[in-house]
C-alpha cells in the first residue's frame, strides 16, 4: 500500500516539475517577443536596424585603418559604432543555403496585432512578420532587411516604422500612430538574410569594386592610372593624402610623368562578376528585392481623433553635377555657393584643382548669424569598409565643432541619405542596406553637436512615390521646406 502511495507522490512531483519547466519556458518565449531582449535587433523611429548590445567586432583589416592614429575617445567611438551595426545574420554556412530555403516575400505574411482595437492618435500600433523559404517553410534564423511604413494616400501622410528581429523568422514592427483617418501598412523585403551575407563579404573583401582614375597631363604627353584609397601591389605610388585631414588618397604612379602632372579625377567603372550563380539568386529584381510581404488579415486600422525667382546663376563653365556653381539674389541679399565633396566621388570628371574636402571648406568659413551651411556626404562611401566613412565624418565633425566654436550662430544642416530604387547590380554597389549603415553613423556622430538634419531617409521610406537616389520634385520640395525652417524659423 505505502509503495503505490510513494509511487503516485512521486509521479505527482515529476508532473510539477515538468509543468514548471513548462512555465519558465513559455515565460521565456513570451519575454523574448515582448521584451526585446538582448539578442534581438531593432529599428529605430528613422528606420534604422539597431543592437542593443553592444560588443567587440572582429573586421578584416582595410588600409591599415585598424593602425590609425586616434584618441582613446575616438577609438572607443569607432568600435560603439561598427559594434552597433554588427548585423546579426545567423545563417547557416552559406554552402549549404539554396535558393529554395531563402527568404521569400511571397510566402510571408504580416499580422496587425488587435487589428479590432481602437486606435487613438499618439497610440502604437504593432504588426507581427513571419518571414517563409520558397519552399512554403517558416523561416529558423533573422537577419532579412525589412522595411515597414504606414500610409494614408488621400491625407498624402506617411511615417515608418522601428522593426524588430528575433532571429527565428519572427519580427515585429513598431509605429507611432501620428494623424486620425485611415492607415494602411506596408512591409517590405528589401534584401534576404542570404543576401545579406553576400553584401557584407563584398563590404570587406571587395572594397575596390567601384574604382577610379586619374589623368596626368604635360604637354603632348598623357597617361591614365586607377586611383583609391589605398592600392594593392608594390608598384610606385602618387600620394594625393591631404595634408591637413590625412583623408588618404593614392594613384599609381605614370610611368613618364611626375605626379604632380594629375590634372582630373573621373570613376572608372564598376566590376563586372561579382556574384556566383548561385549568390546571384538571392538579387532579383520581381522575386526577392523590395518585394512586398502581404497581410494575412486587415493591412489596415482607422484612428480617431519652388524655384526662387529672384535668385539669378552665374554660368561658371562648370560641369553638370559637379560645380562649382554660384548663384546670387541681389534683391535678398543671398549668396549660394555650391561645390562637391573631395574623393571618393563617382562623377564622371572632376579637375584636380576642384577636389576640396569639406572638413577643408570649413576651416575657411568665417561663419555667423547670416551663414547657412548644408553638408550631404554618404552615397558615394557605400561600396567602402564602414571605417572609410567614419573618418570622413570625423574630420568634417571637428570642423564643424571648431566652426560653431568661433562663430556659435551659424546655421549647419546635414541632409541624410535617401532609398533607392534597387535592381540586381545596383545592390551590389548602393544598396539601401549599405546606405542605412552610413546614415545610422552620420546620426550618431552628429548627435549633440548642434547641427540640423533633414531626414531625407524618412521622408524617402515614408513616401508612397517610388524610392530614387534622386529623389521626385516633391520630396526635394519637403526636404527644402524642412530645411529653411531651420535657416528662417517662425517666430513665436
Amino acid at each position: 500500500m505505502w509503495i503505490s502511495l510513494f509511487r503516485l507522490r512521486l509521479f505527482c512531483c515529476l508532473l510539477a516539475l515538468l509543468m514548471v519547466v513548462a512555465l519558465v519556458i513559455n515565460i521565456t518565449q513570451v519575454e523574448y517577443l515582448d521584451h526585446e531582449t538582448v539578442s534581438a535587433t531593432f529599428v529605430d523611429s528613422s528606420g534604422q536596424f539597431v543592437s542593443s548590445q553592444v560588443t567587440g567586432v572582429s573586421r578584416n583589416p582595410y588600409c591599415g585603418y585598424e593602425h590609425q592614429t586616434l584618441s582613446s575617445r575616438e577609438r572607443m567611438e569607432e568600435d560603439s559604432l561598427l559594434a552597433a551595426l554588427q548585423w546579426q545574420v545567423q545563417v547557416p554556412d552559406m554552402g549549404s543555403v539554396s535558393f529554395l530555403k531563402s527568404s521569400d516575400p511571397s510566402s510571408s505574411y504580416f499580422v496587425i496585432l488587435n487589428s479590432a482595437g481602437f486606435f487613438r492618435v499618439g497610440n502604437q500600433l504593432e504588426v507581427l512578420v513571419h518571414v517563409h523559404d520558397f519552399q512554403g517553410k517558416p523561416k529558423k534564423y533573422g537577419g532579412d532587411y525589412l522595411q515597414a511604413r504606414i500610409h494614408s494616400p488621400k491625407l498624402q501622410a506617411g511615417a515608418v516604422g522601428r522593426v524588430v528581429d528575433y532571429q527565428n523568422g519572427f519580427y515585429k514592427a513598431f509605429f507611432t500612430l501620428l494623424w486620425p483617418g485611415k492607415v494602411k501598412v506596408s512591409i517590405s523585403l528589401v534584401h534576404p538574410s542570404e543576401g545579406i551575407r553576400v553584401l557584407q563579404h563584398l563590404q570587406e573583401e571587395k572594397p575596390d569594386r567601384v574604382y577610379f582614375k586619374s589623368l596626368f597631363r604635360s604637354g603632348r604627353i598623357s597617361e591614365t592610372t586607377e586611383c583609391n584609397v589605398c592600392l594593392p601591389g608594390s608598384l610606385p605610388l602618387c600620394n594625393f593624402t591631404d595634408l591637413y585631414t590625412g583623408e588618404p588618397w593614392f594613384c599609381f604612379k605614370p610611368k613618364k610623368l611626375p605626379c604632380s602632372s594629375r590634372i582630373n579625377h573621373f570613376k572608372g567603372g564598376y566590376l563586372k562578376g561579382l556574384l556566383t550563380a548561385a549568390e546571384s539568386a538571392f538579387f532579383q529584381s520581381g522575386v526577392n528585392i523590395k518585394m512586398p510581404i502581404n497581410s494575412s488579415g486587415p493591412d489596415w486600422v482607422t484612428v480617431i481623433p519652388r524655384r526662387i525667382k529672384d535668385l539669378v546663376e552665374f554660368n561658371l563653365g562648370s560641369p553638370k553635377n559637379v560645380g562649382p556653381f554660384l548663384a546670387v539674389d541681389q534683391k535678398h541679399s543671398i549668396l549660394l555657393r555650391y561645390r562637391c565633396h573631395g574623393p571618393p566621388i563617382r562623377f564622371t570628371t572632376v579637375f584636380s584643382s576642384e577636389l576640396h574636402y569639406v572638413a577643408n571648406e570649413l576651416n575657411g568659413i568665417v561663419g555667423g548669424k547670416n551663414t547657412v551651411v548644408a553638408i550631404a556626404v554618404w552615397s558615394h562611401f557605400s561600396t567602402f569598409p564602414l571605417e572609410v566613412y567614419i573618418r570622413r565624418l570625423r574630420n568634417i565633425r571637428r570642423a564643424v565643432v571648431q566652426l560653431l566654436d568661433r562663430s556659435p550662430k551659424t546655421v549647419i544642416v546635414i541632409r541624410t541619405a535617401n532609398a533607392q530604387e534597387l535592381g540586381p547590380e545596383v545592390s551590389l554597389f548602393n544598396s539601401d542596406w549599405y546606405n542605412f549603415q552610413l546614415d545610422s553613423i552620420l546620426r550618431k556622430m552628429f548627435s549633440g553637436v548642434g547641427v540640423y538634419l533633414v531626414d531625407a531617409w524618412e521622408m524617402t521610406l515614408a513616401h508612397y512615390l517610388p524610392h530614387k537616389l534622386h529623389p521626385d520634385e516633391v520630396i526635394v520640395k519637403n526636404q527644402l521646406d524642412m530645411f529653411l525652417s531651420f535657416v528662417c524659423p517662425l517666430e513665436t
